[in-house]
């Protein structure tokens, strides 16, 4: 392990070459299996750890492409953020962010043009809490450079991307007592909010399944020369073969489970169906562009993945994969229970007591009144005006600055991200292997049986 460490030392120093193009370092991926097994021993535990209180929290953010400038814009909101250092590779990127903060009093440094800018901002003295929302393949290295300079970081989906990294998060966490956090939005969204809080209180009875998804067709997004910069989701999808993304679908079934707080994810099985749209397409593209010609003889993700999860108590999940067929989006969120189930996707939110149909509007109006989380009474309606995704993006970066101001514990810590992080490259391992089961590490290295559930009110 001290090689491999030292390896990914020095990966995260040069963040350059081989990291910046999208690719896996050897020395990384070698060494993902044989860490799998190893118990660790935990040196500190960072689920319900308070970080001291902060009057103000200084924010930097990486990577003004896709996510970035919308955490900007929504943290210029919250009372108590103070925007100090903006970041990204294109200079036009920062300049137009910057120029949206104009008129407000937040006058943040700039980084941009260099490939090692990012770790400038690290080192900025100003700066308590970091966003990464950059390709993710830079998010490890980003988050570890991060925190060993003292940050707080919060890192977009879908985490990390290796299980080298998953373990480095977690080691550099605990030694520094910076979180970590996975920046999940689907576990602020209402629907997602009211289950949680339901389950909480007992609504449903013991927990027994849930499931989850991200069914989105990307396929034009991925090819598009003007949306992920240098086409690092197409190379993302060209170079792995599992679930790529599964933080949508498995964040808030985990919450409900109370992964890692008197749970634990077990082990899981994954299987992938052939890929039937996205080397036809770049064969197509390649036969009119030479842009493409570099993508017209990968192998590419399979359309369809399906993971299932078993945990320790003996509870499952299944989650669902797809970003390429024209089929109607859905995140889907079910929920069941001894007592009763919840759904989401594709309809709206519906609730049951039983197996023969869903409860009335009416009646699942009057559970949302009695049920809903003080967070949504508090800031609920002014997530909405803010926006974001519905709104759930707002209450996600107001409950982290909420968190950081009051020295409360986060809802989403370095274990949560390192968890669901690792079922991208763990269904890799799976469907590369007939579909066969692989463990999933218990990142927190036993505490996930004395761990509480972080109180969300």
């Amino acid at each position: 392990m001290k090689n491999n460490r030292r390896d990914f030392l020095k990966l995260t120093g040069l963040a350059g070459a081989g990291i910046l193009a999208g690719e896996s370092a050897p020395a990384l991926g070698a060494q993902a299996s044989e860490s799998n097994s190893l118990i660790r021993k935990q040196k500190f535990n960072m689920s319900g750890y308070a970080a001291p209180k902060l009057e103000t929290v200084r924010v930097g953010f990486v990577g003004l492409g896709q996510r970035g400038p919308g955490h900007v814009t929504r943290s210029s909101r919250i009372e108590g953020v103070q925007i100090t250092a903006l970041c990204d590779l294109r200079p036009e990127k920062v300049d137009a962010v910057k120029k949206k903060l104009e008129g407000t009093p937040h006058k943040p440094v700039s980084y941009s043009g260099k490939e090692d800018d990012w770790k400038r901002l690290c080192e900025q003295k100003d700066v308590d809490l970091i966003y990464v929302a950059t390709p993710w393949h830079l998010h490890g290295p980003m988050a570890v450079y991060a925190m060993e300079q003292g940050k707080h970081v919060a890192i977009e989906v879908p985490g990390v991307i290796t299980m080298d990294e998953c373990h480095q998060i977690v080691e550099v966490s605990e030694r520094t007592k910076k979180h970590c956090m996975y920046l999940e939005n689907c576990c602020y969204d209402f629907f997602e909010l009211l289950t949680l809080n339901m389950a909480r209180q007992g609504f449903f009875g013991e927990i027994i399944h849930g499931e989850g998804a991200y069914i989105h067709d990307l396929m034009s997004h991925n090819f598009s020369k003007d949306g992920y910069h240098d086409m690092w989701r197409l190379k993302e999808n060209a170079n792995r073969n599992g679930n790529l993304y599964p933080g949508h679908g498995l964040g808030p079934v985990a919450q409900i489970l109370n992964i890692n707080r008197g749970d634990k994810m077990d082990y899981l099985v994954s299987m992938s169906g052939n890929d039937f749209m996205m080397g036809d397409m770049a064969r197509e593209l390649a036969g009119k562009d030479e842009f493409f010609k570099p993508y017209a003889n990968k192998k590419f993700r399979g359309n369809m993945n399906t993971t299932s999860i078993r945990t320790a108590n003996g509870k499952t999940i299944m989650l669902q994969h797809d970003v390429t067929s024209p089929r109607v989006y859905s995140r889907l969120h079910l929920i069941s229970g001894t007592k009763g189930a919840a759904q989401k996707y594709p309809l709206p939110g519906k609730i049951s007591v039983g197996h023969e149909e869903f409860l009335s509007e009416k009646e699942v109006k009057a559970l949302e009144e009695k049920y809903q989380p003080a967070i949504v009474k508090k800031v609920g309606e002014l997530a909405k005006q803010v926006g974001g995704h519905g709104g759930m993006d707002f209450l996600m970066n107001w409950r982290l600055v909420d968190c950081l101001r009051n020295g409360l514990p986060i809802d989403i810590d370095v274990y949560d991200t390192a968890a669901w992080s690792s079922i991208g490259p763990l269904s890799e391992k799976s469907v590369a292997n007939r579909s066969s089961a692989v463990d999933i590490p218990d990142f927190t290295g036993g505490s996930w049986k004395k761990n509480q559930p972080v109180d969300i009110t």
